[in-house]
């Protein structure tokens, strides 16, 4: 049979999933190969160094810089205050009119005296970065100072676009089907601290909404790209998304506009209400694809077979999305695999497929112009 290799975009009611957490430096790992962890534990931590303050002493007090440690009431690994004097001239003849003093800039450290520049560094306590398992699971693999592999079993479905990190929380379902828009008034006080689910559209006015109660992240088919630029004050370019700090995360499962989520996708979200899920808004389009993502822990059905390894290539009769315009978001099924490379308007010779759209037109684009979607 003809197949064609195109990345996926899973849509899986249950199959294995492991999560790497890993700290950017060097820190201590809290939790053992085989212990099982909640989304929220810790399961590593490091410090990161403080800023760095930097004074002039010589040239505060007036001195040479070769005299600065004559004159320090502090030396370097010493506990300072802010506010507290470090460094002072004698009075001149008794007179404390002519004496000076310098103060600590801030709270931590004195950390090093320069007798060439004169100068005197201070640094702020370190902070604690704390690593949490992000989801529910068993840990599988330690590495030994950085962090840990968490695996677990359960629902797994990707979005084509999202802002914001990670978080967790309780999926709500905001509305009666696919092809409803997510509106202000279906936002309700309850949903503080949950992951709600919308159909069709989010507009500005109910994603601030969200925000405002502390809706923890949003999930819905649609959104319009100025929307999304009013609620960051900025246009997304190609970097990667997920650091925004917007007070929500955003998981868009179709592309921009007023498009339907997928009816498979919202019934199975609908069949995992009032479960606990994991959601990342991160996204990266190009080099690494990344995908928003919500993961939820445990089956939506006892009786359900996990999804084994994806096969990684289209065949005919697959579903998959369109992921350019002019036809960006719209699902359809592959009906030809033409071996033949074809020409299309940028006159560049390329392999197509002929994909047929929900409402009967069959359209032939690139096929690196789609995805397919894996359920």
């Amino acid at each position: 049979m003809a197949h064609a290799y195109s990345p996926g975009l899973k849509v899986v009611p249950l199959m294995v999933l492991r999560k790497r957490r890993m700290l950017p430096i060097p820190g201590k790992v809290l939790y053992e190969k085989g212990k099982e962890v909640d989304a929220l534990d810790i399961v590593a931590q490091t410090e990161l160094p403080g800023k760095v303050f930097s004074v002039n002493i010589a040239n505060r007090l007036g001195i040479e810089a070769s005299e600065v440690r004559n004159f320090m009431l502090k030396k370097e690994g010493d506990p300072v205050k802010k506010g507290e004097i470090i460094a002072e001239t004698k009075p001149f003849l008794g007179l404390s009119i002519f004496k000076s003093s310098v103060e600590s800039p801030i709270t931590g450290t004195l950390e090093s005296v320069s007798e060439i520049t004169g100068q005197v560094l201070f640094r702020e306590p370190p902070k604690v970065l704390p690593l949490q398992a992000y989801v529910k699971g068993k840990i599988v693999e330690v590495e030994e100072k950085f962090g840990v592999v968490v695996e677990t079993e359960g629902t797994f479905i990707q979005g084509i676009f999202g802002i914001g990190g990670e978080t967790n929380g309780e999926i709500k379902i905001a509305v009666d089907g696919p092809d409803v828009d997510l509106k202000p008034e279906d936002i309700k006080e309850e949903y503080k601290g949950k992951i709600i689910v919308g159909g069709r559209h989010a507009g500005l006015d109910a994603i601030k909404k969200a925000i405002k109660i502390g809706v923890n992240a949003v999930v819905v088919g649609g959104i319009h790209d100025k929307d999304l630029r009013e609620i960051l004050g900025y246009d997304i370019g190609v970097a990667v998304t997920g650091t925004e700090k917007i007070g929500i995360t955003l998981v868009v499962t179709e592309g921009f506009g007023h498009i339907p989520m997928a009816e498979y996708t919202f019934k199975l979200l609908k069949s995992r209400e009032g479960e606990k899920a994991s959601v990342s808004g991160a996204t990266q389009i190009r080099a690494g694809v990344m995908r928003p993502e919500i993961i939820i822990p445990g089956s939506p059905d006892k009786n359900l077979k996990r999804k084994e390894e994806s096969r990684g290539w289209i065949e005919i009769g697959d579903q998959v999305r369109i992921i350019r315009e002019p036809h960006f978001g719209i699902i359809g099924t592959v009906t030809a695999l033409p071996p033949e490379l074809q020409s299309i308007a940028t006159e560049s010779h390329v392999r197509v497929l002929e994909v047929k759209l929900e409402k009967g037109d069959k359209i032939v684009i690139p096929r690196a112009n789609v995805e397919i979607v894996e359920k």
